[in-house]
């Protein structure tokens, strides 16, 4: 009996609309290109509920005949190639004929369109690749893509789409990829009746800051080379603007936005030495080359190129990078234009002596000086006024999941056994265990641990991890209380967040209240932020924590509730911790170890670290 046969078209449809529509975010992004292709200056993005309901694209591009619009949701029709040499000679955003004919195979379609010189359009209606319906209809030239009730077919896909906030910035995402590759080209977008993101024609330099902060102008950098090999330009960002997350950071190539690791590692490279360790510069690079030179036929998605002569390229690029690096680093900082500047004569004055020669004033820095300790005590001074001024706090809010500090998931080094709470105070006499009269004498070694001789041994506690431990138990204890007390500032500080990062903004900010945050939205990715939690050094960078607590929303691993309280809480503390290096005194050591030893579970950190260890008396005796 023969066993091989041939799956139906609607199977074989929905299997091959699987690599090409992924997500919301896939069919916008092939809508839009489909708009770029067809010459549009104005594209209009409407959607509901992230694109579940509703992803509608209105453009004024070209438009299609009767003819052609029934013709484009067929399986590998298009009008980009006609033979397999016009794989690489590609002059368009789509080529392989499949996005329309993926959309309509997974979701309901409706399509209205007309050229330009056609007194009337057509109006085709399809579900699951079947025709519902044809007709003449009377619409705008160009062309109008409903698509309703994605995966309405599949529920097995729909089941596993993401949140609403992370499905949006996933479309916000794309939209950005093509805002910046067509700076030339406006885009409105609208959610849910809400207008999020309105674009005007501009500049690359424009399309730059309207996306993302007008803060950023000042530390562009152009880049601007031509050679017969390829033709760079764009910006990096000034090293001073290098971020530990969310770094801004896009190639394009032909007007298409590509990943590259490759010439990912040449940027980086420039930037060695000139940003602290751990951070990212921010960079947009428009590539020019022959169409020839490249394959971007390897993915459906487009976004894996492959280049001729790699490196060759990539040493064009490093050094473009690197004149422009130097050229920055030549410029003074202060740049005063005398040009209307008004002339001032030197008055002589009889009589007066001459002035004496300038002396030259030394600082009496010295960096081997021991710097005073930080105030991070004081925020133990804020936290007992937040008690004072409201309801006594339980030490943390009961949660289903799995406790961060069990030791059976936490990779923990072989043979280390950590000791509990009361090993520790049982290894203590009743003279040396921490009281008011008398108290442990502590030592801090290395600006980083601290160390405490008991009865059973030595004592040894890393004073980040520990000062993160308390910070994180309060903080999760407000968020899951709703209470933190918030200091109103007198004069708002204004923080930029992209497209993409607003919907996840917009799902944390309960929370960042939560913790004491106040935030206005004021539009066009902008927020004042009124009020800081009160225990806040006044030295933590607010827009770069504001990235972390984006990041942390980002991260959906056990999905939103209780995991994100935990992530958020995490991400405030480690911002407000202890760092390395820091000197802190004696004072200090005794209430921060006492704090420790008083939460219910000091062992570890929430993000599986261990905090303390006691070498006993016998284990010292070995290594001397």
């Amino acid at each position: 009996m023969d066993i091989i046969h041939l799956l139906p078209d609607s199977v074989a449809n929905q299997i091959a609309a699987g690599e090409v529509v992924q997500r919301p975010a896939s069919v916008v992004k092939e809508l839009l290109e489909n708009s770029i292709d067809a010459h549009a200056t104005e594209i209009q993005v409407v959607l509901r509920e992230a694109g579940r309901e509703l992803i509608q694209v209105i453009d004024n591009g070209i438009g299609m005949s009767p003819a052609d619009a029934r013709m484009a949701f067929e399986k590998h029709a298009t009008s980009k190639i006609q033979q397999a040499a016009d794989l690489f000679d590609l002059h368009t955003m789509g080529f392989r004929g499949e996005a329309l004919a993926s959309v309509a195979a997974v979701a309901e379609v409706e399509l209205r369109t007309r050229r330009r010189d056609d007194e009337a359009g057509v109006l085709i209606a399809l579900a699951g690749s079947q025709v519902q319906r044809q007709e003449s209809c009377a619409c705008p030239a160009g062309a109008n893509f409903q698509v309703r009730n994605l995966f309405y077919n599949v529920p097995a896909r729909r089941k596993f789409l993401k949140s609403n906030q992370t499905e949006l910035s996933n479309i916000m995402q794309e939209i950005q990829h093509v805002a910046l590759a067509h700076p030339q080209v406006e885009i409105t977008v609208t959610h849910n009746d809400a207008v999020i993101l309105q674009l005007t024609a501009g500049s690359h330099k424009q399309r730059i800051v309207q996306l993302f902060s007008k803060s950023l102008s000042q530390q562009l950098l152009p880049l601007q080379v031509e050679n017969d090999l390829m033709d760079i330009s764009g910006f990096v960002g000034a090293p001073e603007g290098a971020r530990k997350k969310g770094a801004l950071q896009f190639f394009f190539v032909n007007g298409r936005f590509m990943k590259h690791p490759y010439f990912h590692k040449a940027v980086l490279e420039c930037f060695q030495d000139l940003i602290p360790e751990g951070t990212q510069p921010n960079y947009f690079i428009y590539l020019q080359v022959d169409p020839q030179s490249i394959d971007v036929n390897i993915h459906p998605t487009k976004t894996e190129i492959k280049f001729e002569n790699e490196s060759a390229r990539w040493h064009i690029l490093m050094a473009t990078i690197r004149e422009a690096l130097g050229k920055y680093n030549a410029v003074p900082t202060i740049d005063f234009d005398q040009a209307d500047a008004p002339e001032v004569e030197p008055q002589y004055l009889p009589g007066r002596t001459s002035t004496s020669e300038p002396r030259p004033r030394f600082d009496d820095y010295n960096p081997f000086r021991q710097q005073p300790a930080a105030h991070w005590e004081s925020l133990y001074e804020d936290f007992r006024k937040e008690e004072a001024q409201g309801e006594e706090l339980p030490s943390r809010m009961e949660s289903t999941l799995p406790s961060r500090f069990d030791q059976r998931s936490i990779p923990v080094d072989e043979g280390m056994e950590l000791p509990s709470a009361m090993d520790l105070m049982s290894g203590l006499s009743d003279d040396e265990k921490p009281q008011s009269t008398k108290r442990v004498q502590y030592l801090q070694v290395g600006n980083r641990y601290i160390v405490g001789n008991t009865r059973g041994g030595m004592l040894l506690i890393d004073q980040h991890r520990a000062h993160l431990c308390i910070l994180y138990d309060r903080y999760h204890t407000q968020i899951s209380n709703r209470q933190g007390l918030t200091q109103h500032e007198l004069f708002p500080e204004m923080i930029e967040v992209s497209p993409a990062d607003e919907p996840h903004l917009q799902a944390i900010l309960p929370e960042l209240s939560y913790l004491g945050f106040e935030l206005d939205n004021l539009g066009g990715g902008s927020y004042a932020v009124n009020g800081k939690p009160a225990s806040l050094d006044s030295s933590v960078n607010i827009h770069e924590l504001m990235l972390q607590m984006i990041e942390a929303a980002r991260e959906e691993v056990h999905g939103v509730g209780e995991d994100l309280d935990r992530r958020l809480a995490l991400r405030l503390a480690k911002a407000q911790a202890i760092p390395y290096g820091r000197q802190i005194g004696e004072e200090e050591m005794q209430q921060l170890v006492e704090t420790l030893l008083a939460l219910p579970e000091h062992q570890m950190t929430p993000d599986g670290h261990p905090v303390m260890t006691l070498v006993s008396n016998d284990e010292l005796a070995s290594h001397l």
